[in-house]
């Protein structure tokens, strides 16, 4: 254990349960359901309301191998290529083969794909899928569909669900095992301020941290809670470097921050063009897929075209579709878009990238199992392996699903025990970062870790980074009346910082591109030092330790003390380095 908490309030209220899930994704939500139908005593907690995770924006759909002639090993292939050689293959062996039935049973909870004339689920392509593999519902409101299956579903359960509650941190036992966690309830309801959940299984479902960046297709909530309670907890996150911009969001002009509006890879899919103010085609000759290229290949050309053409966005044109084709295959995006002054029936709609999704996260087994004992992690908070360096296009709620469904089954069959939660803590607090730091760690995040990265720009960040984390340290000491009070967004905003400062760290340490993670001053795949895994932990002192697997293989989950791993140098005072 790190002995490191947020400063918060002791818990003013609790509830006992055999199994909490934080985030109601299609994770958490997943875990939930399968712990509660094996008679588990089960408690979700979710930031916001029940269906306002990530998953409900989720446009695209879910990959899974359901159409005639596609077969899980072409879905574990093409998986593979886009991960660009750090999937774990046993990981994504696991996805593709129980991937197919974890969909069918997903409809036998509730969920309603869009079918064809025959009444088979209709499926459509996406970027770096050589088979048409990919299940939608409503055109292009795939997530929202699931969200609403699986809520309907916990409702009609009666499972305890504590809503607009955000996760602080973990409560352990004598023998440092998980022993529930603390949260605090905003708003009305039966509990409200901080309290506690305790149970021997936490499963954390928390999603992604696309708002360390300014521009982001995820929503507000998406702060990076479950990575930072992970670190403060003693667990290790792996492949945090590895975020994936998504190529095609809708461009709302400089400066735009904040969730940005997602014109689904789908659209792509179904034969839309990227072309540059003059109408040119640029994708054509960059890779055999074109605009259907893995996720990373369409970001850096696009990123390319803006700096030759000294413009901020590029162009998807997709008018040939006509109205009929959009009305019906993309409602909820003719919407967004036309919200926003464009109406793409008769005009290209500007595109950049924007942060999508985190391929790294809280480093688990193939069961979900952190280095934490009762711990658990689930959906994009987690990092099964699976990604690698680039995430396939829709494998995400697939991922969900399946491990989502391999966690319930673990708690089930282990029954994970714990002693009480150690009386009081102990553990000295975390300096809070005031709120309004948010903007400035975006900002930050953006110019020196976005889709252009160099040695230089991540020093930088790395700097700006270490001088806030400092700042707020000595303040505290100090005891100086501008100290930041615990809170909601003081709180978010210290799990932002947390969680960019490891992002940046191991940005600098791995020195080549790969995936989604480019270095302009590093432009070529480095397989023989770099085709491994970057494995990070936090120290008491709130510092990140960085270690280099000795493979490719994802490797055993185990305490992170033990030496699996070789050290990689460090190149900077704030990248502590853990000694081989």
């Amino acid at each position: 254990m790190t002995g490191i908490r947020l400063t918060a309030p002791a818990p003013g209220w609790s509830i006992d349960a055999d199994v909490v899930v934080v985030g109601s994704g299609v994770a958490g939500l997943t875990t939930a359901l399968r712990c509660a139908a094996a008679g588990l005593a089960t408690v979700v907690v979710t930031k916001a309301r029940l269906d306002d995770g990530s998953t409900r924006w989720a446009q695209g759909g879910i990959a899974a191998a359901l159409g005639e002639g596609d077969t899980p090993e072409q879905h574990l292939d093409d998986t593979l290529v886009a991960g660009a050689g750090l999937c774990d293959e046993a990981a994504v062996r696991t996805l593709v083969t129980e991937g197919p039935d974890a969909v069918r049973r997903l409809i036998g909870t509730g969920a309603h794909f869009d079918t064809t004339d025959s009444g088979d689920i209709a499926l459509t392509r996406e970027g770096g899928h050589h088979r048409r593999r990919i299940a939608h519902a409503g055109g292009d409101a795939t997530g929202a569909e699931i969200s609403r299956a699986l809520v309907e579903a916990v409702r009609e359960a009666a499972l305890h669900t504590v809503e607009n509650a955000l996760v602080l941190d973990l409560l352990t036992d004598a023998e440092g095992r998980t022993a529930g966690v603390t949260l605090h309830v905003m708003g009305e309801g039966q509990h409200d301020g901080v309290g506690a959940v305790r149970a021997p299984a936490v499963v954390l479902a928390t999603g992604g941290m696309g708002q360390v960046f300014s521009a982001t297709t995820n929503p507000a909530v998406s702060t990076g809670d479950g990575v930072a309670l992970g670190l403060r907890a003693g667990a290790e996150v792996s492949d945090l470097e590895f975020v994936q911009f998504h190529p095609t969001v809708l461009f709302l002009g400089a400066g735009s921050e904040g969730q940005q509006p997602l014109v689904s890879e789908a659209v792509r899919g179904e034969g839309a063009h990227l072309v540059d103010a003059s109408g040119t085609r640029f994708m054509v000759g960059q890779h055999e897929l074109a605009e259907l290229a893995p996720r990373d290949i369409v970001a850096k050309a696009i990123t390319r075209q803006m700096a030759l053409h000294g413009t901020e966005h590029m162009y998807l044109d997709a008018r040939h579709f006509g109205a009929e084709m959009w009305e019906q295959r993309f409602p909820t995006i003719l919407a967004a878009c036309r919200a926003h002054g464009i109406d793409p029936i008769t005009e290209p709609i500007p595109v950049a990238p924007a942060a999508h999704y985190a391929s790294g996260g809280i480093r688990t087994d193939l069961r979900g199992r952190t280095t934490v004992p009762g711990l658990y992690a689930c959906g994009e908070v987690a990092c099964t392996g699976v990604h690698g360096a680039n995430r396939l296009a829709s494998n995400s709620l697939l991922e969900g699903l399946v491990f989502a469904e391999r966690i319930a089954a673990d708690i089930v069959e282990e029954r994970p025990g714990a002693g009480p939660a150690e009386a009081g803590d102990h553990r000295p607090p975390s300096p809070l970062i005031a709120p309004e730091a948010r903007s400035t760690i975006q900002r930050i995040m953006t110019r020196g870790a976005g889709v252009l990265r160099s040695a230089k720009s991540l020093a930088t960040a790395a700097d700006e980074l270490e001088a806030l984390h400092n700042s707020a340290a000595l303040a505290v000491a100090a005891d100086e009346p501008k100290v930041a009070v615990p809170g909601v967004e003081a709180w978010e905003v210290t799990n932002l910082l947390l969680v960019s400062r490891v992002l940046v760290a191991a940005a600098r340490q791995r020195e080549e591109t790969r995936g989604c993670h480019w270095r302009e001053d590093r432009p070529e795949r480095d397989d023989e030092n770099w085709r491994r895994h970057l494995v990070v932990r936090l120290t008491p002192e709130r510092l990140p330790v960085l270690r280099r697997t000795e493979t490719e293989a994802f490797g055993p989950v185990r305490p992170a003390q033990a030496p699996d791993c070789a050290a990689a140098p460090p190149t900077h005072p704030a990248d502590v380095t853990e000694e081989p």
